[in-house]
């Protein structure tokens, strides 16, 4: 309860500024500013105000304004997994500043992977997105509404994001705290030995990797930090570690978040893991560990 009071602070002001923005030329200046670039991964301009919001702050953010767009299945799906790839940019690029690792390189990688994958869906689902742009040039402005049906839209909103965001972060939260409590990571991380080593990592990045998976970047930062300072590890390792989380990370939650906009599940997992494992075992072949130079004994000539 505490958790869905805490996200709703974030999800209500945030669906309510969106709510009361579409019926303003706020959002019309927006589509036509943003929409070449939003065409390029075949989503309307519209769409640019919650990836702005999931860029900047969190994919709660994200949620509240996509709750107050009309968007198409397939554009929701695009636009969730081009969230899932990059969100809340400060905090979490703030955590592998704290691993040393250089911001600047972590930030472009998300980028990058969220516009290149929503390009290839777009070219996937191909004439299935782009359809709804302009969606609210027909919409009463808010002098032009009773001041009672734009109250009565608004609080059907809010209630219908808080009443779904419950039903799922509170049996969530309760899964996390069980998986803490009877030392699944523990146990799991003494099996990831073959999968480590196809990553390019050793052993000792096996809690991280596994904290991450599961509870995310924020959520699961202080046991990566404090996992990562009891054993050390060196750069390249913790560069691969941060490429495969910062594109598959607290899987059970960030999927789960996103049903209530109509996506599936399933689709969103396999997108992100295959994002995750190809892009960080290609880097993990191209830049190999160093071997240490093997030591040559020299013979004493005795006289």
């Amino acid at each position: 309860m505490r958790t869905t009071w805490v996200l709703g602070k974030v999800i209500v002001p945030i669906t309510l500024i969106v709510s009361l923005l579409k019926h303003t030329p706020v959002i019309e200046w927006i589509v036509q500013l943003f929409a070449p670039l939003m065409g390029i991964v075949g989503l309307p301009g519209e769409a640019s105000i919650a990836l702005a919001l999931g860029f900047i702050l969190n994919l709660y953010a994200a949620i509240g304004a996509m709750f107050s767009l009309a968007l198409a299945p397939p554009e929701v799906l695009i636009l969730c997994v081009m969230l899932s790839f990059c969100h809340n940019l400060f905090v979490e690029t703030a955590v592998a500043k704290r691993l040393g690792l250089n911001s600047l390189v972590i930030v472009i990688v998300r980028l990058g992977m969220a516009f290149a994958g929503g390009i290839a869906l777009h070219l996937v689902l191909g004439n299935q997105v782009g359809g709804v742009a302009g969606q609210y040039s027909h919409l009463a402005y808010l002098w032009e509404m009773p001041f009672g049906a734009l109250l009565g839209e608004v609080a059907s909103t809010i209630w219908r994001a808080i009443w779904q965001l419950a039903l799922i972060v509170i049996p969530l939260m309760m899964l996390i705290q069980v998986l803490k409590e009877r030392k699944v990571l523990d146990r799991l991380a003494q099996k990831m030995t073959p999968v480590m080593r196809m990553l390019g990592m050793s052993e000792k990045a096996a809690i991280p990797l596994l904290a991450g998976i599961w509870f995310g970047l924020a959520y699961g930062a202080g046991v990566i930090l404090e996992a990562t300072r009891e054993n050390p590890i060196e750069k390249r390792e913790l560069y691969l570690l941060m490429v495969f989380l910062v594109l598959c990370h607290a899987v059970v939650e960030d999927t789960l978040i996103f049903l209530p906009l109509g996506v599936n599940g399933w689709y969103l997992l396999a997108i992100r893991l295959i994002a995750a494992l190809v892009l960080t075992v290609i880097l993990a072949r191209i830049w190999r560990a160093k071997r240490p130079r093997p030591v040559v004994a020299q013979n004493r000539l005795s006289s």
